[in-house]
């Protein structure tokens, strides 16, 4: 066999998407979107800024 034909005869690397796409219907429980998740983080975020400003120690 060739070089060339070992080379290209490689195989390629795996795609993780049919795992995701399992998990995702398989999951039971809370889901939350990623939006109302990162809306949640900026807002505990400034309380904790203005508890810091309005209450320092």
């Amino acid at each position: 066999m060739s070089r060339k034909k070992r080379e290209s005869s490689t195989p390629m690397p795996m795609s993780s998407a049919g795992l995701m796409r399992f998990f995702q219907d398989e999951v039971r429980g809370v889901r939350i979107r990623p939006e109302f998740v990162a809306a949640w983080a900026i807002i505990l975020i400034i309380t904790v800024i203005l508890a810091h400003v309005l209450f320092p120690i």
